[in-house]
């Protein structure tokens, strides 16, 4: 596992956020592992999320426990991909934010 580093960051924090695919996501936290910055957290998938994904996606959450990763720091993002890189499962991607 590589260390946390601020050092291969691309962006000002706001600029580009990861967006988890909770299809894909198995909550294994390597993303957390390796984030610089604190972007993500390891939780039981809210409600409304679990309601929205069809029941392949849902028997797959049940057997890997009912969590994924969340992003509640995405605004401190800093677009290094250290967590693209790192999870398993290529739930997650780097995505421009939008503008507010």
């Amino acid at each position: 596992m590589r260390e946390k580093s601020t050092g291969d960051c691309k962006q000002q924090p706001g600029v580009i956020a990861p967006v988890v695919d909770l299809k894909r996501c198995e909550g294994k936290g390597d993303c957390l592992a390796v984030c610089p910055e604190n972007v993500f957290e390891i939780r039981r998938i809210d409600e409304a999320d679990y309601l929205g994904l069809g029941w392949m996606n849902r028997l797959k959450l049940r057997v890997h426990g009912m969590k994924v990763a969340y992003t509640p720091n995405a605004d401190a993002c800093r677009s290094c991909g250290l967590c693209v890189t790192a999870c398993p499962e290529r739930a997650i991607k780097l995505a421009r934010m939008a503008s507010r």
